[in-house]
């Protein structure tokens, strides 16, 4: 296996890593730290499965950015700015790792603007460049969540920026005019979904449980609520007090760039879990992935509400126990 840019930079002497505590901002879980071997490492981000796989590694959650940073960037312009700004406001010496396909290269011209040529190793279709600590980058920090269309509150780094998801909208508008009294919206993101599940008046408790903290920082701040409760947790792994009656999802199928069916998969087990005997889940799609085995599986119920050409609808129900 080829060595990573971080682990080649400082075996090969390019760079010298002061003394001090490490944060890692942002890195996937199978991020390469072996040339860091015996350094105080913290983990800095808002996705819980990745906060958790580092945990499991031996990484703790850091409070705060420490002596060296080492950013990792996200596919979000915005955010991988708003991570710099943060680094470089706080540490000694800010590495920024990323792949050309993230953008790195487009970010790296920004901050030689800003600070003249900087040392960095190409390598694996990406860069990794370092700096000192400065405040050079100041105006890149994050802007606070701001109401984007129809009133929801969005930020960078949150899915679907912006806009409203054309699947999530195809979903709400097949909602039935009464849902049960007890409900869930899996991955709620920034809430659009939980909006029009909130507008039922038969939904006396909604639990919105999802992963990214930036985008439930969005959802309290829109939907005010009292029958609204919000669980930053993983979906997969997420488990009630009590069972629900119904459940909204559209669930996440990427890792990275790459198309993964496994997620969605996992998410149509967790709510079989989760719902009653007699619970229904309402879901949506991209048309080419295959979830009407899984849903078949773990659903005696299942049929499809319709959608489009590129969004397909389902209601399951009765889980199979």
């Amino acid at each position: 296996m080829s060595q990573s840019r971080l682990t080649t930079a400082l075996d090969d002497g390019l760079l010298s890593l002061p003394d001090g505590a490490v944060t890692v901002m942002r890195a996937p879980q199978d991020y390469d730290l072996s040339g860091l071997s015996g350094r105080d490492i913290g983990y800095l981000g808002t996705f819980w499965p990745e906060i958790d796989a580092w945990a499991k590694r031996g990484v703790p959650l850091a409070q705060a950015v420490g002596d060296i940073a080492i950013v990792v960037l996200p596919r979000a312009k915005a955010l991988a700015r708003a991570m710099i700004a943060q680094a470089a406001a706080k540490a000694r010496l800010v590495v920024v790792d990323g792949q050309r396909t993230e953008g790195v290269d487009s970010i790296y011209k920004d901050c030689r603007a800003r600070l003249g040529d900087l040392p960095n190793v190409a390598k694996s279709h990406g860069r990794l460049f370092w700096f000192d600590g400065t405040d050079a980058f100041a105006d890149w920090a994050a802007p606070a969540p701001a109401q984007g269309p129809e009133g929801f509150y969005m930020q960078p780094g949150v899915f679907s920026d912006g806009a409203i998801d054309r699947g999530s909208a195809l979903l709400a508008a097949a909602l039935p005019a009464k849902l049960p009294s007890r409900m869930a919206d899996f991955g709620a993101g920034w809430g659009y979904l939980s909006a029009a599940v909130l507008a039922r008046d038969t939904v006396a408790t909604l639990d919105l449980v999802e992963a990214e903290r930036l985008s439930l920082d969005c959802a309290r701040l829109t939907l005010s609520d009292p029958r609204a409760s919000f669980h930053w947790a993983d979906v997969t792994q997420f488990k009630p007090d009590q069972p629900y009656g119904g459940i909204v999802m559209n669930p996440p199928f990427h890792t990275g760039r790459a198309a993964d069916p496994a997620l969605g998969i996992a998410f149509i087990a967790a709510a079989a879990r989760a719902l009653t005997g007699s619970g229904q889940l309402w879901m949506v799609a991209n048309r080419h992935l295959p979830y009407e085995t899984a849903l078949r599986d773990r659903f005696k119920t299942v049929e499809e509400l319709g959608g489009d050409a590129a969004f397909k609808l389902f209601h399951a129900t009765r889980p199979k126990r």
